[in-house]
């Protein structure tokens, strides 16, 4: 497994939905992209920011849930990619294993403060790798990441959006398939 952390939701052209991306803490940098429906991309845009509501949620009631059965969520793993579908698993701290979509899974994570795990097959099967030659052209490019060392307080300008989304533009479907199966 590799740890990942969420990078943020976006809106790749050739897709109607959103996305979750994740990327590779460490090593290559792989990112993963996720397709999600919109009321999941609000659920983990809200999970990402810790912002409460009134009233507990989904994500907030699982997590009751599971704290009143005596049990937190230690860590959430992206475990499979079959037939174009991702599959996740929350990992309770007695080791018990609780299938779910990767959307929700990843916004339990965020609220729970779970680390975030892909296995490494479905990282070489679906992840793309965005390296660059340096920590300078990272943050030339990418205007650094948040929490790595190259960077300050992460700042976001309509340049830098434009750069991501002109990135995502040119995605396709093809770019996350293995270039062995052809």
């Amino acid at each position: 497994m590799v740890q990942v952390r969420v990078q943020g939701l976006a809106v790749v052209a050739q897709e109607v939905a959103p996305v979750v991306l994740l990327r590779e803490e460490a090593g290559l940098r792989r990112w993963l992209a996720i397709t999600i429906g919109a009321p999941e991309a609000q659920e983990l845009a809200a999970a990402q920011e810790r912002t409460a509501s009134p009233r507990p949620g989904t994500v907030e009631l699982i997590l009751e849930v599971i704290a009143a059965l005596g049990q937190r969520v230690v860590q959430i793993e992206v475990t499979e990619l079959r037939d174009s579908i991702f599959h996740a698993d929350l990992v309770l701290d007695d080791g018990v294993r609780v299938s779910a979509r990767p959307s929700d899974a990843i916004a339990v994570g965020l609220r729970a403060n779970a680390p975030i795990e892909v296995a490494e097959a479905v990282l070489e099967e679906a992840a793309v790798d965005v390296t660059v030659a340096n920590a300078d052209e990272a943050a030339d490019v990418l205007g650094g990441l948040p929490g790595d060392p190259l960077d300050g307080p992460p700042e976001t300008s309509e340049d830098q959006i434009r750069q991501f989304r002109d990135l995502l533009d040119e995605v396709s479907p093809d770019d996350f398939r293995d270039p062995g199966t052809g």
